[in-house]
């Protein structure tokens, strides 16, 4: 008898060790709270234990809020582009004008990503993000003396110093770098100077207007009548107009566009001049402003309340700057960059300058202040689009697709397998042999031929919905055998043979009874499917047969770093998309493994 209570205290304290293991050696209450909990509950508490899972979980949540919310925030433009803007690298210094030129500036132009200007002592200085080098190699101060003037362009700079002499660094490809000699033996002063895109031109005291460059992409024509009798100027990618003396605003082209329908009520009384890359600006001896050209990102909007108190105009790309008569500056047009946001001066603007997508003032104070485009967070393509804006859109259109082709594939691996394991028998057969058949087709290949013998036959939004549909369709086999596996063992259960009994219909069983018991298994393997359906759409976009331009992917934003020298010189179009993409597909496989060990604790040992 002894022996018996002995060997039952032993199995007791067995019994207790073995649960303690169980249990995790969790203290009494926590032990309780275990042994009460459902089944759901134990799963939730287990998944909130693993850590990785909680992080991957974090991480995922925050990058599909990013892309879902922050693009009505960041809007993109899906036909966007600009080459002036071209592999802009990361960073916002492209407004930061120096220390020593801010309150001691004489002269300010703002180029394409780069700005630069000289103080009151003639010293030149740069800023900004630089397309060249070439740009960074400025002639030194015993070379150019004391500048008096200076202007940027696309990639290079025009400056003119105190003894009338012209200098110009940056790119010198099509004869930029190529000074004319009448120019350079010309006696009378330079008053303008201007570095456009790939030309540049001069203008003296005389009224004689000197250019130089490429006459390819931008012919001068200046009729004789003219030469010698002009005021000022101003130029564009697409014309040079020029302002005479005696207030005439000529096109100086051969060719007619909307540049040359100049208003009959402006000649003769026109005081200044600009350009923006679309349309055209002239101020008037009454203080008001005309516009004619192409009314691009509302650029020939002229506010009703500056009108008759205007004093003198600058033109960016497509927006307007100019000084009122109270010597305030006022700017309209595109806003895109924070062009319009004029910041305060404490004396009055005494001049203005307005270069591709930023302004620049300065008040009698020698103060200068800059807005307009900072930079970029992520930098641009190379056409010129917001990497970070095309992260955004190009992840809601990833996770969108990978989504979608999830609840179709899951809707089909659900009833395929349902039916195939409740049924059995012939049945079972039949849907076990189309799903080998449907999982033995090469899925890229198969999307490879098929976006090639459609080609441009159908347009993109149809091309989304087909690499969705795809995916869904051809990603079904793999949840259907999880699901017949599953349903082959719950039909065997005493709750099924209960529900048949009481003659629930066969629907009802597979609906009402057995898929709850499986859903956590249907869920789990849905959650590490989004990730490979993301994984295959990023690489149909990646080798150019998934979602194409201009629609945004992940995909093909990385199709576009396929060679070394992107890699090499232009490391933030790869490295943030993939980084995104990367840390997604990760946290959902984290995700994915921690509901799996969570529903299954014996996964951990297997």
């Amino acid at each position: 008898m002894a022996k018996k209570k002995k060997d039952a205290g032993r199995k007791s304290t067995a019994a207790a060790a073995a649960e303690r293991m169980v249990m995790g050696g969790m203290p009494q209450e926590e032990q309780d709270d275990e042994l009460m909990q459902s089944p759901f509950r134990m799963v939730v508490t287990s998944f909130i234990r693993d850590k990785i899972a909680m992080i991957g979980m974090c991480a995922f949540i925050f990058i599909f809020l990013c892309c879902m919310i922050l693009p009505f925030f960041f809007p993109i433009q899906m036909n966007y582009q600009d080459v002036t803007q071209a592999n802009v690298a990361p960073g916002f210094g492209m407004l930061d004008i120096p220390k020593a030129l801010k309150d001691n500036a004489l002269d300010i132009a703002a180029g394409s990503t780069f700005s630069v200007g000289i103080d009151k002592n003639g010293n030149v200085y740069e800023w900004g993000t630089f397309p060249t080098d070439k740009l960074k190699k400025i002639p030194s101060s015993s070379e150019m003396g004391k500048l008096t003037m200076i202007s940027a362009g696309l990639d290079h700079v025009v400056a003119v110093n105190e003894d009338n002499q012209v200098f110009t660094w940056g790119n010198d490809r099509m004869g930029l770098a190529s000074i004319p000699i009448e120019l350079k033996t010309n006696t009378s002063p330079i008053k303008q100077i201007s570095a456009g895109y790939q030309i540049s031109l001069a203008l003296t005291e005389s009224g004689k207007l000197y250019n130089w460059g490429s006459t390819y992409l931008l012919s001068v024509s200046i009729p004789k009548e003219v030469q010698g009798n002009i005021a000022q100027f101003d130029d564009n990618p697409n014309i040079v107009m020029a302002l005479t003396k005696d207030g005439e605003v000529v096109p100086l082209t051969n060719s007619t566009n909307s540049y040359t329908a100049v208003p009959e009520e402006i000649q003769g009384h026109t005081v200044d001049l600009a350009l923006s890359d679309e349309s055209a600006a002239a101020v008037t001896d009454d203080g008001r402003v005309y516009t004619w050209g192409n009314n691009v990102y509302g650029s020939m909007n002229v506010p009703e309340e500056i009108q008759g108190h205007v004093t003198s105009i600058e033109g960016g790309r497509y927006h307007f700057t100019v000084i009122l008569d109270d010597g305030t500056a006022f700017t309209w047009g595109n806003d895109n960059f924070g062009q319009t946001d004029v910041p305060s001066f404490s004396g009055a603007v005494t001049d203005v300058t307005a270069g591709y997508y930023a302004s620049y003032a300065i008040d009698e104070n020698g103060h200068a202040e800059g807005w307009g485009l900072k930079g970029y967070l992520m930098g641009t393509d190379q056409l010129g689009r917001d990497v970070f804006r095309r992260l955004l859109v190009g992840g809601r259109m990833t996770m969108t697709v990978g989504f979608i082709a999830v609840i179709i594939s899951t809707f089909i691996g659900v009833l395929v397998g349902g039916i195939s394991g409740y049924k059995g028998g012939k049945i079972d057969n039949l849907l076990m042999r189309l799903t080998e058949i449907v999982s033995s087709i090469p899925f890229l290949p198969f999307c490879i031929i098929l976006s090639s013998i459609l080609g441009n036959s159908i347009d993109e939004t149809q091309r989304i919905v087909l690499i969705m549909f795809i995916l869904g369709l051809l990603s079904w086999p793999g949840i259907a055998r999880l699901v017949r596996g599953s349903v082959l063992a719950e039909r065997e259960q005493e709750f099924v043979t209960a529900a048949k009994a009481l003659g629930v219909k066969e629907f009802g069983i597979i609906l009402r009874h057995i898929l709850p018991n499986i859903i956590t298994v249907i869920i789990v393997n849905a959650t590490l499917d989004f990730a490979t359906c993301m994984l295959t759409e990023s690489s149909l976009s990646f080798i150019g047969f998934g979602v194409t331009e201009p629609n945004a992917t992940w995909g093909n934003m990385l199709n576009g770093a396929q060679n070394g020298q992107v890699i090499e010189n232009y490391w933030w179009r790869w490295l943030f998309p993939s980084i995104a993409f990367g840390i997604c597909t990760i946290s959902i496989n984290c995700v994915g493994d921690g509901l799996r060990d969570a529903i299954d604790p014996k996964s951990k040992e297997r």
